[in-house]
Order: structure tokens, then C-alpha cells, then sequence
């Protein structure tokens, strides 16, 4: 021990705890190439990478100096032996789960850190063990987890920080959490119990009541002794009792410090990062974005075949060789070069991200890495070319097909140049091509690609037109700024053109891009232009309805509450609730705030209360008003007088479209006021709307990759599907399944298309983990 210095910060990451935390917080992820799930390995190794990131750019007091990931290592240990239905109630690890265990220890290896983990014990019981050893030295500990089992060791030389919350866990908030010092944690939870780990407790007392007890007891054996001395009935002879249960629980709470480990602690230090071996492992796992990360922050590969397999290339870009033009000599001669090649990356700027409303700034041209030109036609106060000039020397390339013309959401470009009567032909998409390989691993953004796989951080579009009020239009953009930032956009483009369209051809997904993405391009910019007619008059006078509704759900709720207060505020709303009318039992958020989330007042509102059923219809009224019938009317576009929605290509994991600005795929459809709102979308004189849905694809589709027989036969017979499913899941009569139980059974259907976990399933459907699994 003579090695660990005072001044030493030990980090002991809690590896088995966070696991399931990244796999129940983070979406599903697999690896492309074999169907490996990924997801818990990702979100582990981003913590790992953050961590590291962190320790060595840290120079406050707090810098971590030795670093160790401890892990559990089996199912059952010596708990087992004192209580043999400790953790008994706990459910398998999920199938996509348990796969991903012998990766996650690998990439403890990849980042060079020491992986522990010892026969018949917990990682808990590892961590105090450690604790006590490196305190006692004299140094310090930080605990990388949140759970509650580990405050018992918060001292004045011992906290817990989470770093899904970036939250630091010390004396005060264990204080918050169990109404005691660390030190009588402990005492608490034997008294409590613990249902996720089967600790029996004493039944009838919760967190609360423990805290209450033990802080007038002092401790749990000093309550046992005197417990015959308590004047409530029901809890004397509950703890008189139960004893021997409490007692129990007491030897299964409490974290042994004695562990026999060999490890010698001093031994956890930071050490280098083995480059080569750290970038294998990622490139292994297919984690593009976190390589580009690590090697952006501990730089380039040493090995040069590994530096090639990676993708990643050295940023060779040059700014100042992009070349701004504004003579027509210069345009000529450009369009002399641009005649020669077979593919171009175009680019537009405007004066707005409404192409249906945006005036044309300026377009910048890349045929090669590094030449990149910007052609001003829209800017203020400067020299520069007509535009009505410069876009008819271009359409014959622009229109051109045998020149192919690459962009980064090049349908937005599209739209611009075919408002100018420009026709952009043939096209591709950097984004698309993006979207097609790596779908759920990353954005698709120009800042997010350019960095993935070129190491080079773009300029941004703030760092041109400023912030806030002083915030400039792109017209008003100085032209050397703006030649600088319009080209990189170009050149970037066209860099990411060669090295996606690449993999796109290697990893056989041309089809994929041609058939089902690249035609989305054209057809999705047809109907955002054309936009869809609405009826303003009626959405005024429904807003208007709307808000005499407002104005009487409110004399309501103040009359009851006794008087006026912002409904929309949780804070005041807590206060009624909680203080006022006494509603329930005081119920906080894990922030602290009162809560009053809707499904507290849905809750609440079971109970025959009034209250709480009128601030739902409130609210949800004042949803419909401020989201649907005021904001529709601010996007009917005064030059059409229809409203344009943007479809976004490469917004979902699933390949799904999205919509915005406004958003049309989420117009309520199935309450009464949601079907009043849907009216104000209406055809034009002597036209029709016609809606069409394919009725389960998804399912049908499913059935027939799948070749399940069940499913096709009840296609064939056109049975239904999720009443179907119901009856099989539910074990009911299909002649007696509810409308609650088919929606159970739907949610089920397409969330094992989608990849759900059984905890976002059991979320979804209300049911427990063990119930969805």
C-alpha cells in the first residue's frame, strides 16, 4: 500500500450494473455484418471512452489517477447461502443481452484497463473491499454507478457519480434518497427490503418508516431490542415479529470489505492507450462514430495497414485553395472544367431552410478534392454575377445526364434549383448513401459524416452567421466567409461521395439505394411543393372553440382549487395537488420536483377525484390548440396558401419517413377532437382526398421472409392478425378478445419487427419486465 499516494483518485467502475443500464436505456443496435447485438457494448464503451476522455483532460482536484472495471461473476454467491431465494425472482439476461457479455469484457481489455471480477461474490462486495483498502491509504474513490446498494460506502473520501446523469452521489444525496447518513443505510434497507433483489425486509415498512425508525433507534439491533417499547400496535408486532427477516436481510444488504482479492490496487493506474488494439476492436464492432471519436482525441493508428482498414483519413482539406466567382470569365472557364468530368457536387445557399419560401444566395461547385468554387447571385452589398446569368450557363450541366450531380440532402437543393426552372439530373445522396449502410449507428448530418470518416471538423453554420439577435441572414454574409464555408460544404460532399458510394457497392446494398431511397429524392420533393390545402377560416374558428373550452375547464379547476394559478406550471400545479387539497400523499420526480406527470394524474384521478381529470382535459385540450389549430394556421405559406411539410429521408432507425415543419404524421386521429382537426385538411375545388394504407405490411411482409405458416394461413383467410396474436399471448377464446387485449397484443407485433426490448415492451403495455419477456 506503500505505492497509493494521498493525492491518488481510484475510479472503480460497477461493470455488471451498468450493463443493463445501457441495455435498457439505449435503443437496439447490431452489427451489420452478422446480426450481432451491439447495443449494451456500444453504450458501454461510450461510457468507458467519456470516462477516459474526462480523467485525462481533467486538471481539478478531482482527477482520476488509477482506473478498474469490476464485474459480477456469476449468478448466485455466498447470499445464496444465507438466503436461498436471494435474487431467485430474477428473470434471465435477455437473449440479445447474454451475447453481448463476453464483448463488453473485451473492450474493458481494448481500452487498457483492469477487469475483476472473483467466484462466489458480487462486484459490490469487490468495490468495498477496495474502498476500505484504498481509504484507508488515504486516497480517494469514486464509484461509477447510482445504485442505492453502494451508498453505503459514501463517506467523506467516497462517492458515487452516474454518468448516464452526470450526477455526483455524496452524503447529501443519500440523505435525499433514504432519509439517513450513509452509515445507517444499511439498517434501512434490512428494515425495508428489497423486492428486484428478493431481500424479505419486514413487511408493512417502507424507505420512509425505516428512515424514522432508525433515526430514533439508531440502529436496526437497538430497534429490535426495544422494539416491544413502540406504542403502534400493527408495527410492534410486525417487528417483533419479523426479526429474524430483518436481521436476515441485514447480513444480505450489507457489502463485504473483506473480500480476499490478490489485485494490488496500486496497480490500477492509467495507463497509455494501445492504439492499434483500442481502433480494432471498434472497427471490429462496427462502432464508427466512437472510432472517429478516439482517434480524433488519441490520434492516428500506428499500425498503416489498421489506419486503411479504418476508413478514416487525414484531413487534407484546404480552405483557402476554394476560389470565389464573380466574372463571367471566371464562371466560363469553370464551366469549361465541370464539361469534362462525370460528377459534381453541387450545393445551394438561401436566405431560409423553407425551400418553398427561400431566395437563392449562392451555389458552390466541387469536381475534386480541394476544388471548390462559390458562385454569389443572392448576396447584399457586393460584386457579383446575375444570377439569372449564372443559373442559365449552368442548367445545361445541371441538367446534364451524364454528369452526375452529389449532394448532402440534395432533395432541398433540388427544390431550390427547380423553383428557378432547373431540373437537377441525374442525382445522388451522401446522406442517403449514409443512411443506407449505417441506419441506427449515427447521424447523417454533413458535421456528423465529415467527421466519421475524414477527421475533419467543419465549419459551422453559427460560426458564419452569429446567434441570437445579432444573428445574420446568409445574404448578408461576407462572400470570403461565405466562398469558405459554401466550398467546404462541396468538397466535403464530394470526399464523402467517394468513400460511401464505395461501401455501399462492397457491402452489396446498391439495390437497397437505387430501388427504395435514391427515388424518394424526387417524389418527396414533388409533394412538398405541391403542399397540401388547408382551410384556414375553419381552423380559426376551432382554435376559437378550443379556447372558450380552455376558459371553462379553467373556472373549473380554480374553483376547486380555491384559486387562480398557471395550470401549466408542474411547480404551482404540486402545490394544489400535494398542499392545498391534499389529493395524495406527497410524490416527488427523482429531481426533486413535485410530481405531476400524466400518469400521476391519471392515477389520481382512478381515486374519483375530480381535479386531476379536468388538468388532463386541460392540458390535452391546450396541446390540440397551441400544437395543431394555432401553429397550422403560422405554416400556411402566403404564396400558395397550402401548407409544405420537409419529409426527412434519414431522421429513423427503422427507415421510416418523418415529418416537420410542420410535422403531418402525427395529426391526432382517433379522439373526436383529433378527427375535427383532421376536417381543416380539404381538396381543391372538384377534387378529392383519398387515403390508402396497405393493410400490415409489416406483418405480411414478416410472415413471408419468415415463411411462418400460422401467420400466412391467417392472412390467406383473412383473419386478424392481432386479435390473432391476442388470443395465443393472453390465452383467451378469439371470440373474447377485448379491445385493451388486442392492443397489447399489436404493440407486440410490430415491436418485435421494430427490435423492442422487453423493457420498452413492458413499458408500452403496461406489464412487469418478467411479463414481457
Amino acid at each position: 500500500m506503500s505505492s497509493i499516494k494521498k493525492t491518488d483518485h481510484f475510479y472503480l467502475i460497477d461493470g455488471s450494473g451498468y450493463i443493463f443500464r445501457a441495455y435498457y436505456a439505449l435503443p437496439p443496435l447490431s452489427r451489420k455484418s452478422d446480426g450481432l447485438p451491439t447495443g449494451a457494448v456500444s453504450g458501454f464503451c461510450s461510457m468507458l471512452f467519456k470516462l477516459l476522455e474526462d480523467a485525462r483532460s481533467d486538471n481539478s482536484k478531482n482527477k482520476p489517477t488509477h482506473f478498474a472495471v469490476i464485474f459480477d461473476s456469476a449468478r448466485k454467491n455466498f447470499r445464496n447461502e444465507i438466503y436461498s431465494d436471494y435474487k431467485a425472482n430474477r428473470a434471465e439476461a435477455p437473449d440479445d443481452l447474454a451475447p453481448q457479455f463476453e464483448y463488453i469484457r473485451k473492450s474493458v481489455e481494448a481500452f487498457n484497463l483492469p477487469s475483476i471480477e472473483l467466484l462466489n461474490y458480487e462486484a459490490d462486495d469487490l468495490i468495498a473491499t477496495f474502498a476500505k483498502k484504498i481509504t484507508g491509504a488515504g486516497a480517494k474513490v469514486t464509484v461509477i454507478s447510482s445504485d442505492k446498494d453502494l451508498m453505503q460506502l459514501v463517506t467523506d473520501k467516497v462517492r458515487l457519480f452516474d454518468p448516464m446523469k452526470s450526477k455526483v452521489i455524496g452524503e447529501k444525496e443519500v440523505m435525499e434518497k433514504f432519509g439517513v447518513k450513509p452509515n445507517q443505510v444499511i439498517d434501512v434497507q434490512s428494515l425495508a427490503g428489497d423486492s428486484s433483489d428478493n431481500v424479505p425486509g419486514v413487511p408493512g415498512i417502507g424507505i420512509k418508516t425505516a428512515a424514522e425508525l432508525i433515526n430514533k433507534y439508531k440502529t436496526l439491533e437497538n430497534l429490535l431490542n426495544k422494539a416491544s417499547e413502540i406504542p403502534q400496535n400493527k408495527r410492534r408486532e410486525t417487528l417483533l415479529s419479523n426479526k429474524d427477516k430483518a436481521m436476515i436481510s441485514k447480513q444480505l444488504v450489507t457489502l463485504k470489505n473483506d473480500v480476499p482479492l490478490k489485485n494490488d490496487v496500486a496497480d490500477f493506474f492509467i495507463k497509455d492507450i494501445n492504439k492499434d488494439k483500442l481502433y480494432d476492436f471498434l472497427r471490429e464492432m462496427e462502432f464508427n462514430r466512437l472510432l472517429s471519436q478516439a482517434i480524433s482525441f488519441y490520434g492516428e493508428p500506428e499500425n498503416k495497414d489498421l489506419r486503411e482498414k479504418n476508413l478514416i483519413k487525414k484531413s487534407t482539406i484546404n480552405v483557402k485553395s476554394y476560389k470565389t466567382i464573380s466574372k463571367e470569365r471566371e464562371l466560363d472557364e469553370l464551366i469549361k472544367k465541370l464539361n469534362e468530368k462525370s460528377i459534381i457536387a453541387v450545393d445551394t445557399e438561401t436566405s431560409s431552410l423553407n425551400p418553398q419560401e427561400a431566395d437563392l444566395v449562392g451555389v458552390s461547385l466541387c469536381y475534386e478534392a480541394n476544388e471548390a468554387f462559390y458562385i454569389p447571385v443572392g448576396h447584399k452589398e457586393t460584386t457579383e454575377l446575375k444570377k439569372d446569368l449564372v443559373l442559365n450557363k449552368l442548367r445545361p450541366i445541371l441538367e446534364d445526364e451524364s454528369i452526375k450531380k452529389i449532394g448532402q440532402n440534395i432533395k432541398y437543393d433540388f427544390i431550390i434549383f427547380r423553383n428557378h426552372g432547373i431540373e437537377l439530373s441525374p442525382l445522388d445522396d451522401t446522406m442517403l448513401l449514409s443512411y443506407t449502410l449505417d441506419a441506427g449507428n449515427n447521424r447523417h448530418n454533413m458535421d456528423t459524416l465529415s467527421e466519421l470518416h475524414l477527421g475533419h471538423k467543419t465549419i459551422s453554420y453559427k460560426e458564419i452567421v452569429g446567434t441570437g439577435k445579432k444573428q445574420l441572414n446568409f445574404s448578408e454574409v461576407d462572400i470570403k466567409s461565405a466562398t469558405t464555408y459554401a466550398a467546404e460544404d462541396a468538397d466535403i460532399t464530394f470526399r464523402l461521395y467517394e468513400i460511401l458510394s464505395e461501401r455501399v457497392s462492397e457491402e452489396k446494398l446498391d439495390k437497397i439505394y437505387d430501388v427504395f431511397e435514391k427515388p424518394m429524392i424526387k417524389i418527396l420533393s414533388k409533394l412538398e411543393t405541391t403542399g397540401i390545402k388547408v382551410d384556414d377560416a375553419y381552423l380559426k374558428k376551432l382554435s376559437k372553440k378550443f379556447e372558450e373550452r380552455l376558459v371553462k375547464i379553467e373556472k373549473e379547476i380554480y374553483k376547486i382549487s380555491g384559486k387562480e394559478f398557471n395550470i401549466g406550471s408542474p411547480k404551482q400545479l404540486g402545490e394544489i395537488i400535494y398542499n392545498d387539497l391534499k389529493i395524495a400523499k406527497l410524490k416527488k420526480t427523482k429531481k426533486g420536483s413535485l410530481a405531476t406527470s400524466a400518469k400521476i394524474l391519471e392515477d389520481l384521478a382512478l381515486t374519483g377525484h375530480k381535479f386531476p381529470n379536468l388538468v388532463l382535459e386541460w392540458r390535452q385540450v391546450s396541446k390540440l390548440k397551441s400544437t395543431y389549430t394555432d401553429a397550422l394556421q403560422d405554416h400556411i405559406s402566403k404564396k400558395t396558401k397550402r401548407v409544405h411539410t420537409s419529409f426527412l429521408l434519414a431522421a429513423t432507425n427503422t427507415g421510416r419517413l418523418a415529418s416537420s415543419d410542420p410535422n403531418l404524421q402525427n395529426i391526432p386521429i382517433k379522439s373526436s377532437d383529433g378527427k375535427e382537426i383532421r376536417k381543416a385538411f380539404v381538396a381543391d375545388k372538384n377534387n378529392l382526398l383519398i387515403s390508402a394504407d396497405y393493410n400490415q405490411i409489416e406483418m405480411r411482409i414478416l410472415a413471408d421472409m419468415a415463411d411462418v405458416k400460422e401467420l400466412k394461413k391467417a392472412f390467406k383467410n383473412n383473419q386478424d392478425i392481432h386479435s390473432l396474436t391476442a388470443s395465443q399471448v393472453f390465452n383467451v377464446p378469439i371470440t373474447k378478445v377485448t379491445d385493451d387485449i388486442r392492443r397489447k397484443a399489436k404493440a407486440i407485433n410490430f415491436g418485435i419487427i421494430y427490435g423492442i426490448t422487453q423493457y420498452g415492451l413492458a413499458k408500452q403495455i403496461s406489464v412487469s419486465n418478467e411479463e414481457a419477456l
